[in-house]
């Protein structure tokens, strides 16, 4: 019970964190995309489920707020959380570099998609500008962004991991 609690607290922290207090860390007008470090971060540490959860929870979030119609965000989310999700039991989860580099590539794919989406519904984009303005620094920044959140989502799902396990008597 503790658990979705906790998550959805973090996935509302998260929004009200982007939408506010990380507007003052902005580098030419480039902010992470702390939405996929989350989603990410969830999928890898743990699985399928809860990365759909957390998913589903930033996307309608999105939606709500600042979508372009609803549904776009949501269906968004979930689409990297699956797929992502299907990497993680494969993967050593104290090691840093790998949840770094699968954010750039999501960070990435996330972008294209909404740029090519904007460039369906509005028309004429210009895809140079938008590569060297928007895409190659929000990778940056959101790869140095992944070290610190993906520690202290690790460190949030251990905790739960050791209360889990004294709750139930495993391991």
């Amino acid at each position: 019970m503790r658990r979705p609690i906790i998550i959805t607290l973090l996935v509302i922290l998260h929004f009200i964190l982007q939408t506010t207090i990380f507007h003052y860390f902005e580098i030419r007008g480039i902010l992470p995309n702390t939405t996929v470090i989350l989603i990410v971060s969830y999928s890898l540490l743990r699985g399928k489920n809860e990365a759909l959860a957390v998913g589903l929870l930033c996307g309608l979030l999105q939606d709500i707020f600042f979508g372009y119609g609803f549904g776009f965000y949501t269906a968004l989310d979930l689409v990297f959380a699956l797929i992502i999700s299907l990497g993680q039991k494969n993967f050593y989860r104290e090691n840093y570099l790998f949840p770094m580099i699968v954010c750039v590539l999501a960070t990435i794919c996330y972008e294209t998609v909404i740029f090519f989406f904007g460039l369906l519904t509005q028309g004429q984009m210009n895809l140079t500008a938008y590569l060297w303005n928007l895409l190659l620094p929000e990778c940056v920044y959101t790869a140095v962004a992944t070290i610190p959140l993906y520690r202290l989502l690790f460190a949030v799902n251990d905790w739960l991991e050791l209360k889990e396990k004294y709750k139930y008597r495993l391991f």
